[in-house]
Formats: C-alpha cells, sequence, structure tokens
C-alpha cells in the first residue's frame, strides 16, 4: 500500500530504505501519479536535479527528473543513422516509473556528483557518457530515449537508488577518504 504524499520527506544517509532494492509498479494510476509529482515537489525544493522513490521513503521503482539545457556543456554526440536523437536536458520534470538502463557506450567519464541524500558529500564518480533509457511515463506510456552528459548521469544516478547503490559505492577511493568523517558524523 503506497502512503499519501503528503507523507513522502527526504530520507538521509544513514537511513535503511535508501537501501532497499525497489519493487516494480504494477500499474500506474492516480495514488502513482500523485506520489510522482510530490516527487517532483520536493526534488525542486532541495534544489535538486533528480530525485529516487527510496529517497523519499517508498520502495517502488521511480525516478523524477528535471535536467536544465547546459549552455558549457558539449554537444550530445550525433545520433547513428536510423537511430534516436541524443538529448543532454529534459524539457521540464519527468517521470521514469520502472526504468531499464542500457549503455550505448562504454567509455567512461568521471564527474563530481553530490546527492540529496548525502548533503555535502561529492566526489568522483565514473560512469558511462551515454545511455538509453526506457520507463512509463506518468500515464503509463512506454518510452525510449537516448541521453549524453549530465542527463545520462542524473538517470544512472537515480537508477542506482532503485538498487540501493548510493554514490558512497561507487566513489573513488580518494574522495571517499576525504569524505570519511562527514559519513561518521551522519552515522552517528
Amino acid at each position: 500500500m503506497l502512503p499519501e504524499p503528503s507523507q513522502l520527506a527526504l530520507q538521509y544517509y544513514p537511513q535503511p530504505i535508501l537501501r532497499i532494492k525497489a519493487q516494480p509498479i504494477e500499474a500506474v494510476d492516480d495514488r502513482v501519479r500523485e506520489l510522482a509529482g510530490r516527487m517532483i515537489e520536493l526534488m525542486v525544493e532541495h534544489e535538486g536535479v533528480g530525485l529516487a522513490a527510496q529517497q523519499v521513503g517508498l520502495t517502488v521503482r521511480m525516478f523524477v527528473a528535471d535536467v536544465p539545457e547546459d549552455p558549457e556543456a558539449p554537444p550530445p554526440p550525433a545520433p547513428a543513422m536510423g537511430s534516436e536523437p541524443v538529448l543532454t536536458s529534459t524539457t521540464g520534470p519527468e517521470v521514469y516509473i520502472n526504468p531499464v538502463i542500457e549503455f550505448v557506450d562504454r567509455q567512461v567519464t568521471p564527474f563530481n556528483e553530490g546527492c540529496l541524500s548525502l548533503p555535502d558529500i561529492r566526489g568522483d564518480v565514473l560512469r558511462p557518457e551515454t545511455v538509453r533509457i526506457t520507463a512509463l511515463d506518468r500515464d503509463g506510456n512506454t518510452f525510449t530515449r537516448v541521453g549524453a552528459g549530465l542527463l545520462a548521469r542524473c538517470w544512472q544516478h537515480e537508477n542506482d537508488h532503485l538498487d540501493g547503490v548510493l554514490i558512497i559505492d561507487k566513489m573513488n577511493p580518494g574522495d571517499l577518504r576525504s569524505n570519511k568523517r562527514k559519513l561518521a558524523a551522519m552515522e552517528r
């Protein structure tokens, strides 16, 4: 049974729910849409570009994202003939239900990531630069998109949350060591 949207609140490390693998959403209904709407409100309130269900106390496979266009980012790679265009931003808040990510290329790049559930913790995480995501939207329709840059990174970061994986599990060892005191303080 899903809670009332008003009960959702940002969960912080080391809350156990952040380590739970989410379950698929069986049907997209009004309650799922209401929860997605509340997740978008919380993402905006906390100035994030993405927010996963576990981060608000839910154990379902859903996340939201709103990645703005970055005028200083390099242009996305050109799509191969006959394939989807490569996106680098959203056109507003989007809902991703039961997402599945495929790596379009295996080239990984480091990027200094943060997380709303781990305030003041930042570190380099290696991720593929371009990925394809297939998910359901808030109306239950299937869509597929290819993303690069920050958008691809956001999708991967939020999808990791759905599997109970945090940036501290993927952070380079030097950055993890430099955040050790902050993490210990959060664990107390």
